[in-house]
């Protein structure tokens, strides 16, 4: 069984010979919709056949769990994106870690959830030191604001509602009493009305367009609800849906502007993503290899 998995690995990961592409199943079959060379610098809406593709599974209290087959380039060739649609009207958001210290070593997974929560994932990202960047709970701030003109700030304010706020503006929040919870990431995916980043689409220094990996992301839709997106290898039946395969930066913004999202910023992936959503006593998990600092909780409002 070894050689035959070697060998089925070594031709997943072969570098793809053309520009990078992504195709979705839908109907029986395979349809291309984005390539990375005429790659839109813009979504105005959400695409009708990428939209459509996707099963929705499950659906109560404010959270629809849905799935997407998708094929990509190298180890990307069978790729399942997992699809969590929220009414921020009837969830309620907090951070969650595990004790009041946010450095490593790290101790939250999604089974640090309560067994109350409708909705769990890891948050933000981290480095050697601890959690990275502005952190607040419960009204209380954690931690001081990162740099970095692609970290913008997921802001949950005291009514509930969740807004990706940009880099530059995350200073003018800090002494607001508006502001319940917060934490920030890299890169963003979507800027202001469905702007792809210049730096997704042409190459810079700071950021490898490139690299493939497992990937997880949180975007706004146009009617305001929130969308989360947990991609995972799909190969052989799922046996191997734990591997670090999956889509490159620029393909995850493609997903979540053809999902329809007006702004998305990626959430640490690879083997740190993690996901777990329960629904009508069902409990739907995807772990990670790795424990954070910090997770996200949503909970029945």
């Amino acid at each position: 069984m070894l050689r035959p998995l070697l060998l089925f690995l070594l031709l997943a990961t072969a570098a793809p010979s053309t520009p990078p592409s992504l195709s979705v199943y839908s109907d029986g079959g395979w349809h291309s919709w984005w390539r990375a060379d005429a790659a839109p610098a813009r979504w105005d809406a959400g695409l009708p056949l990428v939209m459509h593709a996707v099963q929705w599974e499950d659906s109560a209290n404010g959270i629809a769990l849905g799935s997407l087959r998708l094929s990509a380039g190298g180890e990307a060739w069978r790729t399942r994106a997992i699809i969590v649609r929220v009414d921020p009207s009837r969830i309620r958001f907090t951070l969650s870690s595990p004790g009041t210290r946010l450095g490593a070593p790290y101790s939250w997974t999604i089974d640090s959830a309560p067994s109350s929560a409708l909705l769990a994932l890891n948050a933000g990202q981290f480095d050697d030191d601890g959690a990275w960047g502005w952190l607040v709970r419960e009204g209380r701030e954690l931690q001081p604001p990162g740099r970095g003109p692609l970290a913008p700030a997921v802001v949950i304010d005291t009514a509930g509602r969740l807004s990706i706020v940009p880099a530059d503006s995350v200073a003018s929040l800090r002494s607001s009493r508006n502001v319940m919870t917060a934490f920030q990431s890299y890169p963003a995916l979507l800027q202001k009305e469905g702007a792809v980043p210049a730096a997704l689409l042409r190459d810079t220094p700071y950021l490898d367009r490139s690299h493939r990996d497992a990937r997880l992301a949180v975007g706004l839709l146009r009617d305001d609800q929130i969308i989360i997106v947990l991609t995972r290898f799909d190969a052989l039946g799922g046996a191997l849906d734990g591997l670090p395969f999956g889509l490159t930066t620029p393909e995850m913004a493609a997903l979540l502007g053809a999902l329809g999202a007006r702004r998305a910023v990626s959430l640490d992936g690879g083997v740190s993503g993690q996901l777990l959503v329960r629904l009508h006593g069902q409990e739907y998990r995807w772990t990670g290899w790795r424990k954070v600092p910090v997770g996200l909780v949503g909970m029945g409002g």
